[in-house]
């Protein structure tokens, strides 16, 4: 059904087998950044407007791969597609963020919440199925979601937040009222990503993006117990081809050992960690993602070339193979590059990203 894959990189550095250079994607690497997508977006009228329809959301997709040397492309979606699917009537305003029409704050409101219908969720299938045929074998494909505790976080607040107030209230004064959330979240995710893998994608990320806004104890209970829900039900394998699970939480880097220990293929870094301490606590059980600050990009491409270097050294090479396997690393962001990031400086990282890797591997 689908091309042979040209490019393996991103994929084998997942399954710390050995590459020849050190693979790069972007989060939301597809986004406001590149004047193209702007226009696809002003097309299709609004944010929801570009993920509801296949072909758009196929466009964007490989929009940043038409400019971009990257080794592995993202679905275009957002993290909130599941709770919209259980009725929550998600909407995005142009400038601001997504907010929810219902949000979910008394057990009337948990009451009501169900994994949804997948075929609510069908334009996400059928891009990533778009998505996967349009690549023709030039890249693999991740499929992603917000993690159980990321999704609580906006169901319950409505929105946004700068101090997570209303979903913390309800973790410590009604504990039990946030868990059935997140159990819920937990096989909703699960199922959503499955169908993702199902659809095409070669690979899932959960993105715990307020995971580190929990205090120690709360992130075992209410965070990383509920990822631990929903690796435990994804598909390893689809049609012969294994399928890498990566789990990212920002501000996550106090637990690395414990997120390790929840089986993911690769973990995912903020700018805060260390590479080369974090390969040292947990690398040899786990690939790495990251962790360039994304407001380096900022600086002008030859202090971007520098700083990609340092975070490359910081990892080091991938050593040699025991039983097969190498000390994986997947360049990346350590959050998701800025909408203000000039386009050209992306070139700067990506080809950096390629050469001086490539140079770290010969031998000295």
């Amino acid at each position: 059904m689908y091309a042979p894959l040209q490019n393996d990189s991103f994929l084998r550095a997942c399954l710390r087998q050995p590459t020849d250079h050190t693979p790069v994607w972007l989060m939301r690497q597809a986004g406001r950044y590149l004047p193209e997508y702007r226009a696809t977006r002003a097309k299709a009228g609004s944010f929801m407007g570009l993920a509801t329809n296949t072909d758009y959301a196929t466009e964007v997709t490989l929009q940043p791969l038409e400019r971009y040397a990257l080794d592995a492309a993202i679905l275009f979606s957002d993290i909130l597609t599941v709770p919209d699917a259980m009725g929550l009537g998600l909407s995005f305003a142009l400038g601001e963020g997504p907010k929810f029409e219902h949000a979910v704050r008394d057990e009337a409101a948990v009451d009501r919440l169900a994994v949804p219908d997948m075929d609510k969720l069908r334009y996400v299938f059928d891009a990533v199925t778009s998505i996967r045929k349009a690549l023709n074998g030039r890249v693999p494909l991740i499929g992603f979601s917000g993690s159980p505790w990321t999704l609580a976080c906006y169901m319950v607040e409505g929105a946004g937040s700068d101090d997570y107030r209303l979903v913390k209230t309800m973790l410590y004064s009604r504990p039990a009222l946030m868990h059935r959330i997140l159990a819920i979240n937990a096989d909703a995710v699960a199922l959503y990503l499955n169908t993702q893998i199902e659809a095409g994608a070669q690979a899932v990320m959960v993105f715990d993006s307020w995971g580190g806004v929990l205090a120690d104890g709360a992130f075992q209970a209410f965070s990383l117990a509920y990822t631990q829900r929903v690796l435990q039900q994804l598909k390893k394998e689809h049609n012969g081809q294994r399928i890498p699970h990566i789990v990212f939480t920002k501000g996550g880097g106090l637990w690395l050992e414990e997120m390790a220990a929840l089986g993911p293929d690769v973990l995912g870094l903020d700018w805060t960690v260390n590479l080369g301490s974090a390969r040292a606590r947990v690398g040899h059980s786990v690939a790495l993602q990251g962790n360039l600050d994304p407001n380096v990009l900022f600086a002008n491409p030859d202090q971007i070339r520098a700083e990609v270097t340092k975070t490359l050294e910081s990892f080091g090479a991938p050593g040699e193979p025991r039983n097969g396997l190498v000390d994986g690393h997947i360049f990346n962001l350590g959050h998701g590059i800025s909408q203000h990031t000039p386009p050209d400086h992306v070139t700067a990282l990506v080809d950096a990203v390629h050469e001086v890797s490539r140079r770290l591997r010969q031998p000295r």
